[in-house]
């Protein structure tokens, strides 16, 4: 296969032109918006132009099928509201540039797919875990994003184009690439990510129940104080989690609401959101164990309630051997000596396509280790890198 590092290129920045911010590269392209159906409809006429058949599942996937039995290759290209111009397109266009060099000079037959939601308007990967099985239409149709807006009702902007789900079994295998989203090659100056593992995650909400009262007249020895149990348990989770985590585990407290919030009224509730992961499944439940003790503890330290609310769980996910080792001989002959082996700390589409069939994921470096920014990219030499890398693994499975 002799791929086109230009039209690549070329394709990849007319996406980008798809809800262009007018920041840097920035995208401002969120799952179903105009501009994101927009970029599919293009897209389904590049597929067309390659001899791919196109197709539109009821999830809003978009597909460029084969003729015959193929790997599938791809990732997402809808954004974050404030997202780069890589992040998940990247996969996509370097999956219809193989899949047209492959037409154009006798390669495999390679399929393609732009899966959507991938980041989360509605769901948590919702395009490819309707079309793995993980989620139904109907349950993912009750989705809503932050202004009421149904996925039932944000899906029905491609109605036009929409067609069954499509069969599994066609497809040999899939295979991701996409940027790090962390400094790691960046830093080492390396050129090619081959992963692992996708990490599992996991997390709680948690609901402290203090007192509220005035913040005049309340002295610190009488107070409840939700805000302040809180910073105890932040300070105390960094102290006790060091004697299980490992240099990759990370864990977060991302969202917090305290109630009343008003500056004289000691906070007398404090809901908040804390994320760990890992690509251990044993090394995740212990966590859990610690983190939900620590809570009980810090609670009754402060004279308060305490609620422990799973959010979700998921687990960590290996990717195929097969697959890996392809891609790591692809590596080795495009850039050897400037590529490793390495876990994904984000989440990706590939770790829900690994319940169906083989799959593997390949990064190219982030500058500055920055994503979902608009600061986000990549040198176009490691673009170009990574599309070489891919394009060779997929002539060796064949």
């Amino acid at each position: 296969m002799q791929v086109q590092p230009d039209r690549f290129l070329q394709d990849l920045h007319t996406l980008r032109s798809f809800g262009a911010s007018g920041v840097g590269k920035g995208v401002v392209r969120p799952a179903f918006s105009d501009p994101d159906v927009a970029a599919r409809t293009w897209l389904f006429d590049q597929l067309a132009a390659a001899s791919l058949a196109p197709h539109v599942d009821p999830a809003g996937n978009v597909f460029g099928l084969a003729d015959e039995p193929s790997i599938l290759l791809g990732s997402h290209s809808d954004t974050q509201t404030e997202g780069g111009w890589l992040d998940g397109a990247l996969g996509v266009i370097a999956a219809l540039e193989i899949a047209r060099a492959a037409k154009e000079t006798g390669g495999p037959p390679v399929s393609i797919v732009n899966f959507q939601d991938e980041e989360g308007r509605f769901g948590v990967l919702t395009g490819s875990s309707i079309y793995s099985g993980k989620t139904t239409l109907a349950e993912a149709d009750t989705f809503t994003d932050v202004n009421g807006v149904s996925f039932r009702e944000a899906r029905s902007a491609m109605a036009d184009l929409t067609g069954e789900l499509i069969p599994h079994a066609q497809f040999t295998g899939f295979i991701e690439l996409h940027i790090e989203q962390g400094s790691t090659l960046d830093e080492a100056g390396e050129a090619i990510g081959v992963v692992t593992d996708i990490v599992g995650s996991r997390q709680l909400q948690v609901t402290l129940t203090g007192q509220q009262n005035h913040a005049g007249t309340t002295l610190m020895h009488q107070r409840k104080d939700a805000f302040q149990a809180l910073s105890a348990f932040n300070t105390a989770i960094n102290d006790r989690l060091r004697n299980i985590v490992t240099p990759r585990t990370v864990w977060t407290i991302g969202r917090v609401h305290l109630r009343p919030n008003a500056p004289s009224i000691v906070p007398g509730e404090v809901v908040f959101d804390v994320q760990w992961r890992d690509v251990d499944d044993d090394r995740l439940a212990r966590m859990e164990t610690l983190i939900r003790d620590l809570v009980s503890g810090i609670a009754e330290e402060h004279g308060m309630t305490a609620e422990i609310v799973p959010i979700k769980a998921l687990q960590p996910v290996p990717m195929d051997a097969t697959l890996r080792a392809a891609l790591c001989a692809g590596a080795e002959a495009q850039a050897s000596g400037k590529w490793r082996e390495m876990p994904s700390g984000a989440l990706h589409d590939a770790s829900n396509m690994a319940c169906l069939m083989p799959a593997a994921m390949v990064f190219v470096p982030s500058i500055g280790g920055i994503s979902h920014d608009f600061a986000e990219d990549t040198n176009e030499a490691d673009l170009i890198i990574g599309l070489r890398v891919l394009a060779d693994a997929v002539s060796r499975l064949s």
